[in-house]
């Protein structure tokens, strides 16, 4: 049996943790927040369950994924069915006929494919080289202004032209009237939210639980002290940066209670204008149905990542990637420490995505 060393009570080491344990290894999971779950941390206010740390709506078309996460909650049928408002104006989101149908008028897939082949020519046929192109080749002039280029300026914090093409690469566009923003065959809402599932997974006589720990404050205190170390922090933070600090964006979320009922009619709803200053408005009683007098909102700022910030995302352009190669590289001749999760990987995950990558350890770690 091995000691091991988690760190980070995210989903990612929640799920290796736990996994673990029940192979009879031993655990420590070191989290350096006050509070268990990583940024899918929930907590309960007025009776609302409020994603603390920005949305996150469970999607998969893995059924052992699924079938895997409906051990520790039991999920609701919510559907996520965003809408942007663009100059004062609400469009339905992923882009489909309703959101056409409010831009153009238009009403059958055909006038639609029409307009979009009218307005999405680049010259010369060429390849798209940035995001802007990119956008313009799959959708067009008009939605690209009206709902892509001021809101992808807000949340990434650079000009179209000079993101990569590949960010958006995969845009969804339906010919239908459907505004599911998932094409997953499972999606949902825990009911009472995601803060229980890490913290049943958790719950083993095997794994002991330490927050307000940070590793890197006494790193080589723990890297003497246990055999393996599951680290799901910042890459490049620690190799003390190296090679150079890698980019991430950050965020920053202002929780409001109002005394009403329902304030704005659904889950979520994205600010396109580049005026507002954040990008979207959470009302969190609509994830569960809520029926409580108060309603609980969550405004969420895009903002570019500073040491001594919390990094959300990596900004995955050719820069980072070199970059993160060479820290890849370093992390493959370890031995005694793994890297997981977003941060460890320097990969956009999607929930699903990471618990499979945690099991995948787990599979190989025995």
């Amino acid at each position: 049996m091995t000691n091991y060393l988690v760190v980070g009570s995210g989903l990612f080491g929640a799920v290796f943790a736990s996994q673990m344990a029940e192979r009879g290894h031993q655990v420590t999971v070191l989290e350096k927040r006050a509070h268990l779950a990583g940024n899918i941390y929930t907590k309960e206010i007025e009776g609302i369950q409020v994603h603390q740390y920005g949305a996150h709506i469970f999607h998969t078309s893995n059924k052992k994924i699924w079938d895997f996460v409906n051990q520790y909650a039991q999920f609701n049928r919510f559907t996520n069915a965003p809408v942007a408002l663009s100059k004062g104006k609400l469009y339905n989101l992923p882009f489909n006929m309703n959101t056409f149908y409010a831009l153009w008028g238009l009403r059958t897939p055909a006038e639609v494919k029409e307009k979009i082949a009218q307005q999405s020519q680049l010259p010369h046929n060429k390849e798209p080289q940035n995001l802007e192109e990119q956008a313009i080749s799959l959708v067009g002039t008009d939605i690209y202004e009206t709902l892509i280029k001021e809101y992808t300026e807000k949340q990434w914090g650079q000009p179209c032209s000079e993101l990569p093409a590949f960010i958006i690469r995969r845009l969804p566009v339906r010919l239908t009237f459907d505004n599911n923003y998932f094409n997953d065959l499972y999606q949902g809402i825990p009911v009472g939210g995601y803060t229980q599932i890490v913290e049943k997974m958790l719950d083993h006589p095997n794994i002991q639980v330490q927050l307000n720990t940070d590793f890197m404050q006494n790193k080589e205190q723990w890297l003497k002290n246990y055999e393996k170390i599951i680290y799901t922090g910042m890459i490049d933070e620690y190799y003390d940066y190296q090679y150079g600090e890698l980019d991430y964006r950050s965020l920053s979320f202002e929780h409001e209670t109002l005394d009403t009922d329902n304030f704005q009619g659904n889950a979520v709803i994205n600010y396109i204008d580049k005026t507002v200053p954040y990008t979207r408005i959470i009302e969190h009683k609509h994830f569960e149905y809520g029926t409580q007098g108060k309603t609980i909102i969550t405004k969420e700022y895009p903002r570019t990542w500073q040491k001594g910030e919390e990094p959300y995302y990596p900004v995955n352009n050719e820069k980072n990637l070199q970059t993160y190669q060479q820290y890849k590289a370093l992390a493959d001749q370890d031995q005694q420490v793994i890297f997981g999760g977003r941060l460890g990987m320097y990969r956009y995950f999607d929930m699903h995505q990471v618990i499979e990558e945690a099991l995948n350890l787990v599979s190989k770690e025995g």
